[in-house]
């Protein structure tokens, strides 16, 4: 199941569904939930292909359970049932699923491996979340590993497992290290992707699943550019 994509009508990269839970391989540039833009989110998207796939006849239920920033990529869970939802909820909050993220950074991490742990104060007036060495008010703490798996001609590819799930935390994290992410123009790298996203990417997600109790273990392909395209040559 990891590198197959299910083949549908409406041109989502869908991972993994059952009758209880459906996980979509996010393109950069698509938000998950709808904000102020306007914008058409993932999550309609979702309910249309179920209801032309399933031919519904009234509203779709579907629940959220995580985000993903817009400029990313990869796996997004969304629930199927109301019943399911605070299930697939408790994964989250008691930390028993596995999320794995590839980033290409700029620059080449001091340490080849390490846990990097800070506090981090979100800016709700530029959307963006700033990273402290030590507990500042109104921060949370943000943990997260990281090993570098690649060296690229200009970039260095790494494979990061988060603890928490802090707003902006692996952009914010990695930028306060000195390797901001391809792209993040927001956390200071030099220049944009022509596709405004980043190169950071939600690669891998394991976890059991909260109704037959088996194990979930599903791989998001890469988007198609010849820097993803490296990362696995």
């Amino acid at each position: 199941m990891s590198e197959k994509i299910l083949s549908n009508k409406s041109n989502l990269n869908v991972l993994y569904e059952d009758n209880h839970i459906i996980i979509i391989n996010k393109r950069v540039g698509d938000i998950v939930q709808g904000d102020k833009t306007g914008d058409k989110p993932l999550s309609d998207v979702v309910k249309a292909y179920i209801k032309d796939k399933y031919n519904k006849l009234g509203n779709v239920y579907l629940g959220t359970v995580h985000r993903l920033d817009r400029p990313t990529s990869g796996l997004v869970i969304f629930a199927k049932t109301s019943k399911v939802l605070p299930r697939l909820n408790k994964l989250f909050v008691s930390k028993n699923i596995s999320k794995t993220y590839w980033a290409v950074v700029k620059n080449e991490p001091q340490k080849a491996e390490d846990t990097l742990i800070n506090w981090l104060k979100k800016n709700p007036k530029n959307n963006k979340s700033y990273a402290y060495n030590k507990e500042v008010a109104d921060s949370k703490k943000a943990v997260l590993h990281y090993k570098t798996i690649k060296k690229l001609d200009n970039y260095f590819l790494l494979e990061i497992n988060l603890e928490t799930g802090r707003h902006h935390q692996i952009r914010s994290q990695l930028s306060t290290m000195g390797c901001p992410i391809k792209g993040d123009l927001k956390y200071g790298f030099d220049r944009s992707n022509k596709d405004a996203g980043i190169h950071l990417h939600a690669r891998e997600i394991q976890f059991i699943h909260p109704v037959s109790k088996k194990t979930i273990h599903i791989t998001a392909p890469l988007p198609k550019d010849s820097v993803w395209k490296a990362c696995l040559a």
